[in-house]
């Protein structure tokens, strides 16, 4: 594996020859194409997140408007949870069977009208509804991503392409707060979610453009970056519409699919907990409106967006140093579970104030996201591209469950104790989601 990865850089620094099966064509070049397709689907992903942010940032107002309280929001929250966690799966299999291209039409138009529906809430029920289709269309962004990587990077380079795709949601979730509580000072809550939602729709139009087929046959590509891609890729990754894609028991049938499934189970609550809950803490504890939410909730995935890079570029350059995937890949998740741990720690401990709360917290979510690239990267670093977006939303539907218990749960310790008892419980989560790694994977590199 390293060997391939030592003759592929030459081929685009040098710009030599390119593929004997891939002629040059003339016409339109857009040099780096992969990055530009990444950094689409990055936005696609801020996008999310701040649609989904949304009405947890305004549920205040909200809430009194419409005379509803904190077991509704935890109803509201779990239904999207199901329906999200049911939509990676159903998602990852039609991302293998339509493509990427389709796919994502279909899932950022689904979620975008569902966002804009919001705007007609009157109460409990019509939230619930237009959260499940919410939650079944942006279902889609993860394994869609997870896909688009196997097919556009080679795999030295595919942590850092999911780093930043992931940056996309913790950028979404600086953005969102300011950016949500502006438009409802100006708007209201109702036009507030129709213009959200609405810009959602409007992604669509540069996608179709930029992503016209797959980097073997887009006609922007260069000779250069073709063989890039392909000269870094494994067998498996080659001629996807020739692959067959295996069913859930095949896939269930490795070890190394328990691997993703069991870590994404136990650390994926660590991030929704505080996608989910941090403005209702902010409220609760310290009194926050909506605007003082806006002002403080971004704080932490600033942190979140530093570790979605870094942990990325960290595996590449010890890949490009000689470490193997399976060696790159460990030291990263396991850099990323000690400082979550020690985040975790430190909050239950130290958290005396609204400031130290959200700066620690930020520390938690740059761990999240150092490590969490790396293991949303493993579907393909252990399959084909035909079957990628069937484990990776498999183990998004995992780690969404996951987090719909600790949604049951966070309202109840709360009520009769507080939030302490949540924060311990998931910085014990982090230890058993970086063993499942080292127990189930005990190899990381391509199946036959």
């Amino acid at each position: 594996m390293e060997e391939v990865y030592h003759k592929v850089a030459p081929v685009e620094e040098s710009h030599k020859g390119a593929s004997p099966s891939a002629p040059s064509k003339k016409g339109f070049k857009l040099k780096g194409l992969r990055w530009w397709i990444i950094g689409l689907i990055a936005l696609a992903t801020i996008v999310n997140y701040i649609d989904r942010s949304a009405l947890g940032i305004m549920w205040p107002t909200v809430a009194k408007e419409l005379g509803m309280d904190k077991g509704d929001y935890a109803i509201i929250l779990n239904v999207f949870m199901v329906a999200y966690a049911l939509g990676q799966s159903l998602s990852g299999k039609l991302f293998d069977k339509v493509g990427t291209r389709v796919g994502y039409v279909l899932s950022i138009g689904l979620w975008g009208l569902s966002t804009m529906a919001h705007a007609l809430a009157v109460g409990l029920r019509s939230f619930s509804l237009f959260r499940v289709t919410l939650g079944i269309g942006e279902a889609g962004n993860w394994p869609g991503a997870v896909k688009s990587n196997a097919e556009w990077f080679p795999m030295k380079e595919r942590a850092i392409a999911q780093g930043i795709f992931n940056s996309g949601a913790a950028l979404g979730s600086v953005i969102a707060p300011p950016l949500i509580a502006t438009l409802f000072i100006a708007f209201g809550w109702k036009i507030t979610f129709a213009i959200i939602g609405g810009t959602s729709l409007l992604w669509v139009i540069p996608w179709l453009i930029l992503n016209k087929k797959g980097p073997q046959e887009h006609p922007w590509i260069t000779d250069q970056e073709r063989e890039y891609i392909k000269s870094g890729q494994s067998e498996f990754d080659q001629d996807v519409k020739h692959q067959k894609s295996m069913s859930m028991r095949e896939l269930l049938s490795y070890k190394a699919s328990w691997a993703v499934l069991v870590s994404r189970f136990f650390l994926e609550p660590i991030w929704w907990l505080f996608v989910g809950w941090m403005p209702i803490y902010l409220a609760d504890v310290y009194g926050f409106d909506v605007k003082q939410i806006g002002l403080f909730a971004w704080v932490p995935y600033v942190g979140a967006a530093v570790g979605s890079i870094a942990g990325g570029w960290v595996a590449g350059l010890l890949i490009k140093n000689g470490k193997t995937v399976n060696s790159a890949r460990k030291t990263v998740i396991t850099t990323g579970g000690l400082i979550m741990f020690a985040g975790l720690v430190v909050t239950v401990l130290a958290a005396k104030s609204a400031l130290a709360f959200v700066i620690i917290v930020s520390f938690v979510l740059l761990g999240f996201q150092f490590a969490i690239g790396n293991i949303q990267t493993l579907p393909s670093d252990f399959f084909n591209g035909a079957s990628v977006g069937s484990l990776a939303g498999l183990g998004g539907t995992v780690g969404v469950f996951s987090v719909i218990l600790m949604n049951f749960l966070v309202p109840v310790i709360v009520e009769q104790v507080s939030y302490t008892p949540i924060f311990a419980m998931i910085a014990l989560f982090v230890p058993l989601g970086v063993l499942a790694i080292y127990m189930l994977a005990r190899d990381i590199k391509p199946i036959k």
